[in-house]
Parts: C-alpha cells; structure tokens; sequence
C-alpha cells in the first residue's frame, strides 16, 4: 500500500532507497486515474521501491519547494535526494519500465 506523505513526514519517508512521490489532489481527473496504477506497481515491484502519495491541497509548502506546476507530477527520490520528475499521467507499463530501469541503475 502506498504511503501518505504530508509536508513534515515526506523527508523522513524518502530517506532510504528509491521513493516515488505522487503529487496529486482528490479534484484531479488524472490523478484519480494514476492512484490504482501506482498501487499495483508498489504490490508488482515489492521492496525494491517505496510509492508514496502526498496530497498537494493539504500540503503546500513541498509542491512549492519543488516548483511543481501541474498534477499529477511525480518525484523520484534517491536516498533523500529528488532526482527527476515525471509529469503528467503515464500507463503502467510504461511506469514499471522506468521504475524498473531506475532501479536497475541504482544497484550499480
């Protein structure tokens, strides 16, 4: 299950590995679209990669840090670092490659 995130837990969260952040809100067509492809990812990919959620209408202060624009807009973490972001929605296969290559990358 994907983790819940706000403004004061996100650090702690993305700390360790590679975590995926999901900029969203619950108005979001898109956004409502990518929750379930996000969710099977996390149950496909197991420990290798956190996915966590952080709802930009209750948090506002990370969104602005990161100059996110536009929902949804996700944010790959490595090691408490953002790394690249991905906007917009993607199908999952096309997500499970990327995710799959990052963290193929990563274990070098």
């Amino acid at each position: 299950m994907t983790v819940k995130v706000t403004d004061s837990s996100l650090m702690k969260e993305v700390q360790e590995g590679l975590t995926l952040v999901d900029f969203w809100a619950p108005w979001c067509g898109p956004c409502k679209m990518l929750g379930p492809v996000l969710e099977e990812l996390e149950e496909e990919l197991g420990s290798d990669i956190k996915i966590a959620k952080l709802n930009i209408d209750e948090n506002q202060v990370t969104p602005g840090q990161l100059g996110i624009m536009s929902i949804p807009t996700m944010v790959l973490y490595k090691d408490g670092k953002p790394v690249e972001k991905i906007v917009g929605f993607h199908p999952k296969e096309v997500l499970k490659g990327y995710l799959q290559e990052k963290m193929t990358e990563s274990d070098k």
